[in-house]
């Protein structure tokens, strides 16, 4: 773990592929894609998270850290965002990467629980930024995930999600949400689709 965490440090883009590699062979599903996002699919989600909105920036699904870098790069305050990861080997890679950032090792499903503290401390949450696979996920999990949004967001928050379905999310995984904007990036591989969200 040690050697694989040195790696990372030294060549964060051969060594993120293939942490990236390996934690899709151990759990395809719960990854959601066949490589990590590109640097345009990053950036096109990112620039969808208003600067001038009070509370947390929430980025579910880290990864290796593709979206966390291009959220700082766009001007997102470091004690401002926090990163969600599922994987215990993709959180420890995005604390060694960031380690000015809160990265918390869990599920999205218990979200709320997650950001307890946080969220007395920040004033809520005032962007979610979702790289999670809702499609490929159990009907259940996603639902269990949709109510956190649900609970989460205020009415007017943005939550800023990416598919690989060119058609876009169907909304009857986010009944709560309307569509505001939708963007397919085309150099990302494969292409996907970015939305903007709000709870009405």
């Amino acid at each position: 773990m040690k050697r694989l965490v040195k790696g990372l440090l030294q060549n964060p883009g051969a060594a993120s592929l293939a942490l990236f590699t390996r934690e899709i062979w151990a759990n395809p599903r719960a990854m959601g894609a066949a490589c990590p996002s590109t640097p345009a699919l990053a950036s096109s989600m990112a620039s969808r998270v208003p600067l001038d909105r009070e509370g947390l920036v929430v980025e579910l699904g880290g990864g290796t850290g593709a979206v966390t870098m291009a959220l700082l790069k766009h001007g997102v305050p470091s004690w401002k965002l926090v990163v969600i990861e599922r994987s215990p080997i993709l959180a420890n890679h995005l604390r060694q990467r960031f380690p000015q950032l809160r990265v918390i090792q869990g599920d999205a499903a218990q979200l709320a629980h997650l950001l307890e503290h946080d969220r007395v401390r920040s004033g809520g949450i005032g962007s979610i930024v979702s790289s999670l696979p809702l499609r490929s996920l159990p009907p259940a999990v996603t639902r269990a995930i949709s109510q956190q949004f649900e609970t989460l967001l205020l009415p007017g928050h943005p939550l800023i999600q990416y598919t690989y379905d060119l058609r876009g999310t169907q909304l009857r995984l986010l009944p709560r949400f309307r569509r505001l904007s939708s963007k397919i990036v085309w150099s990302n591989l494969p292409p996907a689709r970015v939305e903007v969200f709000e709870r009405f």
